[in-house]
């Protein structure tokens, strides 16, 4: 499938790569290396950007467009998004998908390439451009590496094939993890901790056994009030912000429930199924967007989650012997 892609790439005519709305390095970064190895397309958010998504594009000149008329295009592809829902645009134009999430949506384009082995969308464009016979450049390699490790969680979650890629990139780009790292890394400005704090402030939780999932609402930083949620203490998290009919909501997860069988990405994705809204993501972070009253959608969420907790508290008990 990836010669095919490579194949449609190369064919004369326009072409447009579709990011995700809130896009993040991951996403973009494999963008960047199908503009950079296959030359003229352009890179469109019609959702935005995240805070780090714009920093990295501002670092290396990557020029990214929001409004965008697909008719206008030869080709559109897709990177880094599990429906056509989580694009912000008719998805039935699409006709390549690159992905490593599981598929939360139909597909009606004829070349898709998912790979749910894989940590980030990134090292599939990595193996797009070796395919093609491409080595990238030192801001191609920089801005797939930044993808490699933001969707890893820092490596929190990298498997052996995500750091077998990283140092395939790395030397193939002539730089260093240092580099990578000052490419991605920022400090909390005063708007996030103030999410965060309210975040913390608006916290409800239940327990269940040894267990806790938690919800909060906000208006921003959605991502980050969950990690921070996560980090005081919750082991499953869900974190949402309303603005009019629209909503969205991030999640998280410890990774003991990932290995439990707690899959988020799903959960969302089951969620969205029931709301006529978009959801999905990876095991342990994932997302949800669409219409709606987000402290309803919250509500299910959170019922879903406690039912996995108490699934495994009943296993758990059922293991052990009696005395």
């Amino acid at each position: 499938m990836l010669l095919d892609i490579v194949q449609a790439l190369r064919a004369p005519g326009r072409k447009v790569v579709l990011l995700h709305g809130n896009a993040d390095p991951d996403a973009l970064g494999s963008a960047f290396a199908i503009q950079q190895a296959f030359g003229d397309v352009i890179i469109a958010a019609p959702g935005g950007m995240d805070r780090v998504s714009k920093v990295v594009a501002a670092k290396l000149s990557i020029d990214v467009i929001e409004k965008v008329d697909l008719t206008e295009y030869d080709l559109v592809a897709a990177v880094d998004s599990s429906s056509a829902e989580q694009l912000g645009v008719d998805g039935s134009a699409v006709t390549v998908v690159i992905d490593h999430h599981a598929p939360t949506g139909q597909w009606t384009g004829p070349l898709h390439h998912v790979d749910e082995s894989r940590r980030s969308c990134a090292e599939i464009v990595f193996e797009l451009l070796q395919t093609a016979g491409q080595v990238p450049d030192r801001n191609t390699a920089l801005a797939l590496a930044a993808g490699m490790l933001t969707d890893s969680g820092h490596f929190r979650f990298a498997n052996p094939e995500l750091l077998d890629g990283m140092a395939a990139v790395l030397r193939a780009g002539g730089i260093g993890m240092d580099e990578v790292m000052d490419l991605t890394e920022m400090e909390s400005d005063v708007s996030e901790r103030i999410s965060q704090l309210k975040g913390a402030q608006r916290l409800r939780f239940e327990r269940v056994g040894d267990r806790i999932a938690a919800a909060s609402q906000g208006s921003a930083h959605e991502s980050s009030v969950c990690r921070a949620i996560i980090l005081a203490g919750a082991d499953v998290a869900f974190v949402g912000s309303q603005r009019d009919e629209r909503f969205r909501i991030s999640a998280r997860a410890k990774q003991d429930l990932v290995r439990k069988g707690l899959h988020l990405g799903r959960l969302l994705d089951g969620v969205g199924g029931e709301t006529d809204n978009s959801g999905g993501g990876h095991a342990g972070a994932a997302g949800l967007t669409g219409t709606g009253d987000v402290e309803a959608v919250l509500n299910m969420c959170m019922s879903k989650a406690l039912d996995f907790l108490r699934e495994v508290r009943d296993a758990a008990r059922a293991e052990t012997p009696e005395p």
